[in-house]
Parts: structure tokens; C-alpha cells; sequence
């Protein structure tokens, strides 16, 4: 049995409670857009560092993630690639966990967390925290969602890299860079923001818990950890064929401009100087147009 609360507008709780289980439950209460009321919520019924509620409620990203051990909780920051207008950008969730209870607070930028409470209040059944009470295996979940969402984000990479392919070889050069530039940007976006992902995640694999055993833990955070290593290579494999297309596109640039060239020269010493100049003119036209 689950137990949902709209504590606010921006706070929402769900009880993660199966009564075959001794425990007492588990609560996630995940937060949206945190400001002095929701900081005030969580500083109340929680005792969390100042300093970390501060930064769960910053309109300021933090600049690279974060880890605290705590002796009764773990405050973590973590980034995650969200698109807006085809643009890829850094969306961050601050992590508070503890024995019973999970915070997300966040800006309300990554629908797949959003989604995942969604279907968590709707079934908890399918959560793996319903049958085992644990906040490391909620947390573990809420990661590999988060994770296996950034598959969809390359997926739309592998998507628009061959449209540009199409683009190349059918001469529209100008889009092509235009194209070209906003995929190296995606990309070092990405790579930027999932850098630092492994080192955390190996972290999270020490952690411990009074209802989990230890290897539990471990098997389940690594498996993140693969994760994490198999996108930063898509993310390399992307990188390279966007060189590549790049390079071929420049070759094709430059086999055009060498053939304008080439027919220029010939016109030069073909054509009477008024004649010359209007046919450069056009030709130089035609090029800019192309």
C-alpha cells in the first residue's frame, strides 16, 4: 500500500509502505522549484544542514556534482542532460537520503523524474523499494531512470547526425554547418554533464544500509556505473562521426569552391572585362545562394 500527500503546490509526498514488510515505510517527497515555504517544509520535519537546503533552493546551478556523508544523512548533487529547443542543457537534482525517507528537490526540468513518481503513486507494486523498504534501492531506481533517459537524448543525436549526412551529400552547405555546430555543442554539453557521473556512482556503491546487505548495494549501483561508461561511449562515437562529416563537408566546400575558381579563371581570359565582371558577379552570387 502506498500513501500519496500534496503537501503544497511544489511538495509532494508518497509513502512507500507494504505491509508485509516489519518496517515502517519509506517516504519520498519530491520537490519542485524549492523556495522559502518549501526550505522552510523541509527544514522543519527534517534536519538538514542549512547550507544544503540553500543549495537545493538556488536558481544558480551548482558548477560539478556533490557528495556529503553525514552522520544521519547523504546530500547529494547530481546533473542530468535535459533538451529545450533542441538544445541540450544541464538540469540539476539534489539528493537528500537518509533511513526512511528520500528527498528530490529540483527544477522541474527533467520530465523522466517527474514521469517515474507518477507511475510510482499510480504502482508501487513495480518499484523494487516497495518490496525491499530501502532508500538506497529508491535512489538506485531514480538513477537508472534518469540514466536510461539520456539514451533517448543520444538517440535523437544518432537522429540528426543522419540528417546532416543527408544534408552533406545532397550540397546544402550552409544548413549543414548550421547543423553541425549545434550537434558539437550537444554533445560537449553532454559529455560535460556525465563526466563526473562514474566517480559518483562508485561512491554510491559503499553505501550502507540496515535493510539492504551490503553486496545488494553494490551489484545494483554498478550496474549504473556500466551504465554511465557505455553512454560516455555513444557519446565518443557521436563525437567522432560528427568530425568526420564535418571534414567531409569541408572537402565538398572546397571541391565546389576549387571548381568556381577554375571556371572563373577560364572566363577571365574568354571574356571581354565588362562581360567578366558581370559573370563574376553572378557566379559569386550563385555560390553564396548555394
Amino acid at each position: 500500500m502506498s500513501q500519496y500527500k500534496r503537501i503544497s503546490e511544489r511538495v509532494e509526498e508518497l509513502k512507500i509502505d507494504n505491509p508485509r514488510n516489519a518496517t515502517s515505510g519509506l517516504r519520498w517527497v519530491n520537490v519542485n522549484n524549492a523556495a522559502k515555504a518549501e526550505i522552510n517544509y523541509l527544514r522543519k520535519n527534517y534536519n538538514f544542514d542549512l547550507s544544503h537546503l540553500r543549495s537545493a533552493a538556488a536558481s544558480i546551478l551548482s558548477q560539478r556534482p556533490q557528495i556529503f556523508k553525514g552522520p544521519k544523512y547523504l546530500f547529494l548533487i547530481l546533473h542530468f542532460p535535459a533538451i529545450r529547443n533542441g538544445r541540450i542543457f544541464s538540469a540539476e537534482v539534489d539528493f537528500f537520503i537518509g533511513h526512511g525517507f528520500l528527498v528530490t528537490a529540483h527544477n522541474n526540468e527533467l520530465p523522466a523524474l517527474n514521469k517515474f513518481f507518477s507511475i510510482s503513486k499510480k504502482d508501487p507494486n513495480s518499484l523494487s523499494s516497495y518490496h525491499i523498504e530501502s532508500s538506497a534501492i529508491l535512489l538506485h531506481e531514480i538513477l537508472g531512470n534518469l540514466i536510461n533517459d539520456c539514451y533517448r537524448l543520444l538517440d535523437e543525436n544518432s537522429l540528426e547526425i543522419k540528417h546532416v549526412e543527408e544534408l552533406i551529400f545532397s550540397r546544402q552547405q550552409k544548413l549543414v554547418v548550421e547543423n553541425i555546430l549545434l550537434l558539437r555543442r550537444n554533445i560537449i554539453n553532454m559529455r560535460k554533464i556525465m563526466q563526473n557521473h562514474k566517480n559518483i556512482l562508485k561512491e554510491l556503491s559503499d553505501m550502507q544500509s540496515s535493510l539492504v546487505d551490503k553486496t545488494v548495494i553494490k551489484k545494483s549501483y554498478n550496474k549504473l556505473v556500466d551504465d554511465s561508461k557505455r553512454l560516455w561511449e555513444m557519446l565518443d562515437n557521436q563525437n567522432e562521426m560528427i568530425e568526420v562529416l564535418n571534414n567531409t563537408n569541408e572537402s565538398l566546400t572546397n571541391n565546389q569552391m576549387n571548381v568556381i575558381m577554375k571556371t572563373l579563371t577560364v572566363l577571365c581570359y574568354c571574356l571581354p572585362s565588362q562581360s567578366f565582371s558581370r559573370c563574376l558577379w553572378d557566379e559569386c552570387r550563385s555560390y553564396a545562394s548555394s
